[in-house]
């Protein structure tokens, strides 16, 4: 099965289950699903940033600060989430990610609900290579020095944004 084969749930904007559709028909014609983001640090507290592979269905090449992906149909974001940080980060036996907020997240052509995550990764880490292409581990202020001089996935950067202000105490229109 490819990544555009995956089954998942279409959403309402009550994060409601409406339907079914694959992975390719919902980016295809911008249905709205379910997708997790996870906030991977270190045993020191630096954050895993990855440029993703050519071959992405979403946003090819673009840096992230974050692992994640799409909720499969049935699948729960606590489920999801584990998963999907293992996969991408190349590990198992991860603590499960602790979940922070839900939003919902609206770009051109793309609309998901996003459940932030968060996790420390005290493994060696081993990226998987058909997810990710280079990858470091960046200090905060490493990361904000960079934020201007990469292509990021706009999603991911919106939520990094959204992360920011639920950690300053402004909730940043999130749902908990």
């Amino acid at each position: 099965m490819t990544p555009a084969d995956e089954i998942l749930d279409i959403v309402d904007e009550n994060d409601e289950v409406v339907g079914q559709a694959t992975r390719g028909e919902a980016t295809s014609r911008g249905l709205r699903h379910r997708c997790v983001f996870i906030e991977a640090r270190d045993a020191a507290g630096r954050l895993f940033v990855h440029r993703r592979t050519a071959t992405k269905m979403v946003f090819p090449s673009h840096y992230d600060m974050f692992v994640g992906g799409v909720v499969g149909a049935g699948e729960s974001y606590d489920e999801a989430a584990l998963r999907e940080a293992e996969e991408e980060l190349g590990v198992s036996g991860l603590p499960r990610p602790t979940p922070l907020f839900k939003y919902l997240y609206e770009g051109p052509g793309h609309s998901w609900w996003s459940y932030v995550y968060e996790v420390r990764c005290e493994l060696p880490v081993r990226p998987q290579a058909e997810e990710v292409d280079r990858h470091t581990f960046l200090t905060d202020a490493e990361l904000e020095g960079q934020l201007g001089d990469r292509t990021w996935v706009p999603d991911g950067l919106e939520t990094y944004h959204r992360l920011r202000e639920f950690r300053a105490g402004g909730g940043a229109g999130a749902t908990r």
